[in-house]
């Protein structure tokens, strides 16, 4: 983003590279990774109000371990150092990092300096999660201590003079209560950035420029319905309306009435102004898969089979001058395109341009944004609210929640029993967030709820994402006076942070007993509920 305050984070193959920018972020800051290859004169022609050095996996004292030139701390631009990041900036200006004799993992008890300005607002004695192998024996010169924990004399360390801060623990992880709290602290008292980074000024300052991008030129744009490619395309129809067509094709994969729901909102009867054009191609993903058991195979042929759904639209639409794609933030990282973290999967939308479409240049709206910042454009835009918060959508949809063969009729069971799963975990957690505000003398309106307050109240046990599977698993079952062989839906509920990793959610026994009672009964065709526990990993999140 040219020409907006900023902080950047300099990433040193951290697994937390993302999160530190997100937490940035939340102190309305903007912030972008760098690896830590970037040279100094680009570093410089940045002139970040800021700069974060993320952890790494290395030692900074072995050969041909990740590193920095003792110039990035003699810019005059406020340095803090997170784990390893800590340890290098030390090690870099003649400090002394060593192996610990006891490593420090997890919850750890920290008694911090509360005169520090990087630890302002913090209680003295607070808690923060660790998780090093080396630590900082002895303190570059100017450097002092400002918190301590028992196995670790320097767990932050402060060059007031120069703004050089370093913390051998995580910050940005919601395992350090008070770390918000310090990020906070660096980047808007330390480092006095002006905290001017907000979605509503977004949205005005990139219709504005996709206007004068895109001028008069024609835009397409893949539209599947997920959060990503429905808040650019409302992006991209209030900056050049119809000059906007989106192709949405409904590979009948998607979750009950969603199909439905996008076209309510961009279609004729929407309130965007762009071309719609609805593809229905169920049968056609069905015969595909007929006998299809491989969750490999299913997912190149449902993917195949949409490029050439497109191909076919496309054509007939002709020459376009931009194709327009929801690429966010993330996707650019993972894809190794950001920093030094191990590439985690490839992104159809930065891996490579589609060759079937003939068209002049790419435009990527939400390129620089986090999904919770796209979703608040969305907000921003008029998007309904259940479009907007709708939950992570594999690209191959139920294909990949249904374990074995697909056929219309498990894609009809598993759409029922999911669109009833979400109902009543929804349901519950609206309910419990409403009476947890009510206690803090804060009402709100459950048929108009105001969505950024009642997420403040949601009970600790709400899950980031659930969602309800079909099991190849037949079983005999009794219900009335009939005996019955029927499939068996399994219930995944994770909590999480980065989807990297994930923990099952304990959603009451309540809630489930309910959700499990109206599957069986409201969804013909099945007659046991399983609830996973699995975590991630060694499972994943999906089921295929």
């Amino acid at each position: 983003m040219q020409n907006q305050e900023k902080v950047i984070v300099i990433d040193f193959g951290g697994q937390y590279n993302q999160l530190v920018a997100r937490r940035v972020r939340e102190c309305n800051v903007y912030c972008e990774i760098f690896s830590y290859r970037t040279p100094i004169d680009e570093i410089k022609a940045m002139d970040p109000k800021g700069i974060i050095l993320t952890g790494g996996p290395s030692s900074c004292y072995e050969d041909g371990a990740a590193t920095c030139s003792p110039e990035l701390f003699k810019l005059g631009i406020p340095v803090l150092g997170l784990c390893y990041g800590a340890e290098l900036m030390d090690y870099v200006l003649g400090g002394n990092v060593e192996r610990t004799k006891e490593r420090e993992y997890g919850h750890t008890d920290i008694h911090i300096d509360t005169s520090s300005p990087l630890l302002k607002d913090v209680p003295e004695n607070t808690t923060c999660w660790m998780s090093h192998f080396d630590y900082i024996s002895v303190p570059a010169p100017g450097f002092k201590a400002i918190a301590t924990t028992r196995n670790c004399p320097y767990a932050a360390i402060a060059n007031d003079e120069e703004k050089l801060y370093g913390l051998q623990f995580h910050p940005e992880v919601l395992h350090t209560p008070y770390g918000t709290q310090m990020i906070h602290n660096f980047v808007r008292g330390i480092c006095g950035c002006a905290g001017d980074w907000e979605m509503g000024s977004f949205v005005d300052k990139t219709v504005g420029e996709l206007r004068e991008k895109i001028g008069d030129g024609k835009v397409l744009l893949a539209l599947s319905g997920g959060v990503d490619s429905s808040v650019a395309a409302g992006l991209l129809s209030r900056a050049v309306g119809k000059q906007l067509t989106c192709v949405f094709v409904d590979h009948g994969l998607l979750r009950k009435d969603e199909g439905d729901q996008v076209e309510g909102v961009f279609g004729e009867n929407g309130s965007f102004d762009l071309n719609f054009i609805r593809v229905n191609a169920q049968d056609r993903y069905y015969k595909k898969l007929a006998g299809v058991t491989e969750p490999e195979r299913k997912r190149k042929i449902i993917g195949e089979e949409f490029i050439r759904v497109f191909e076919e639209e496309a054509k007939k639409i002709g020459a376009v001058d931009f194709l327009a794609q929801g690429t966010i933030y993330p996707d650019v990282v993972e894809s190794g395109l950001g920093g030094e973290s191990a590439v985690i999967k490839s992104h159809h939308n930065v891996g490579g341009l589609p060759d079937f479409v003939d068209f002049k240049e790419i435009v990527e709206p939400l390129r620089y944004l986090f999904k919770d910042e796209v979703r608040e454009v969305g907000r921003k835009l008029g998007i309904p609210e259940y479009l907007v918060s709708r939950q992570p959508f594999p690209g191959p949809g139920l294909g990949i929640r249904i374990i074995g063969e697909v056929t219309g009729e498990k894609v009809k069971i598993v759409q029922d029993a999911d669109a009833i799963y979400r109902e009543e975990v929804d349901k519950a957690a609206k309910e419990a967030a409403i009476a947890s505000a009510a206690n803090d003398g804060i009402i709100i309106d459950a048929e108009n709820p105001d969505y950024k307050v009642m997420r403040k109240y949601y009970p600790a046990w709400m899950p980031d994402q659930y969602f309800a599977a079909l099991t190849n698993m037949r079983s005999v079952g009794v219900m009335g006076d009939e005996r019955t062989y029927d499939y068996a839906v399994a219930l995944r509920a994770v909590k999480t942070v980065d989807f990297m990793t994930a923990e099952s959610a304990q959603i009451p026994f309540d809630v489930l007993q309910t959700v499990m009672s109206r599957i069986i009964n409201e969804v013909r065709g099945v007659n046991r509920v399983f609830y996973d526990l699995t975590s991630k990993p060694p499972g994943t999140i999906e089921f295929e």
